[in-house]
């Protein structure tokens, strides 16, 4: 009988832990306790600054957990799909190219900052220096190319059919002086293949990966003042419907403070400037 009795103990304690393991992060939280919070972002800069302010926003009663992705598709289909609450990655353009393509309903919330494109030297060193049929890798995605084009433009380089403006593309190029082969490569990709271009155009996220500074390797960027600036600031996205949700509103408020400012401003040296 008190063998028995043993052998029951043991499985009712045993069970009792395959219950409470298999609750994982999912469980309900006690009364009082932080609510969790899951956000979806790409490494550099958007996840540095979220972990700048985890600890602010568990003071705020939220346990702000990150997932940090490598490309731009996952985020919005993760949250489309209810698996993140909110993603940081993005600007509202390639946004809404994205809902009009994949059929989602992201909104844009909140603008944290803007990553100026920059043109970078590799094969050649300066624009005067740039000969003719020199290679120019610009990302192959409708907006950032639009951001690239302008400012090949802006550099003097090419001339842009008027109105071009942000959505331009190859096929508005009205004037190459220099018959520049233009080569639309996968942003993430074309540091990687700076060696085998004379410049190229590289976001600021993926130039500060991988360890590229504009004052130091770049002959060109945009300007914080330009029309890319007011038009890709990177952004706070939700799914349609959870704008008012308290968290993302508890988001913003501790993002939007001089503290943060002055970290993205110390931190990045005009290689992310903040527009809130």
């Amino acid at each position: 009988m008190k063998k028995r009795l043993v052998i029951a103990t043991v499985l009712i304690f045993a069970l009792s832990i395959a219950l409470l393991a298999g609750c994982g992060d999912n469980a309900p939280q006690d009364e009082g306790g932080p609510v969790r919070f899951v956000i979806g972002a790409t490494p550099v800069p958007h996840t540095e600054i979220l972990e700048f302010i985890q600890e602010k926003m568990l003071e705020e009663g939220i346990d702000m957990q990150i997932r940090t992705f490598t490309d731009f598709i996952q985020p919005n289909l993760a949250t489309q799909a209810g698996e993140l609450d909110a993603n940081y990655f993005q600007h509202r353009p390639y946004m809404d190219n994205f809902n009009e393509t994949n059929n989602t309903e992201m909104v844009a919330l909140f603008p944290v900052h803007f990553e100026p494109l920059a043109l970078y030297r590799s094969r050649t060193h300066s624009l005067e220096e740039l000969s003719d049929g020199a290679i120019i890798a610009i990302p192959n995605d409708p907006t950032n190319g639009a951001r690239a084009l302008n400012l090949l433009a802006a550099a003097g380089l090419i001339t842009l059919r008027d109105g071009a403006g942000v959505l331009a593309t190859r096929m508005d190029v009205t004037d190459n002086p220099k018959n520049l082969d233009i080569r639309e490569l996968e942003a993430a990709q074309i540091p990687h293949n700076l060696p085998d271009v004379d410049m190229a155009v590289i976001n600021g996220n993926f130039a500060l990966q991988a360890g590229l500074e504009i004052g130091r390797d770049s002959v060109a960027q945009e300007d914080k003042d330009s029309i890319s600036a007011q038009t890709y600031a990177n952004y706070i996205v939700v799914r349609a419907g959870n704008e008012a949700d308290e968290r993302v509103q508890a988001l913003i408020r501790v993002l939007a403070t001089d503290a943060v400012r002055e970290f993205i401003e110390s931190r990045y040296q005009g290689r992310v400037v903040p527009v809130f």
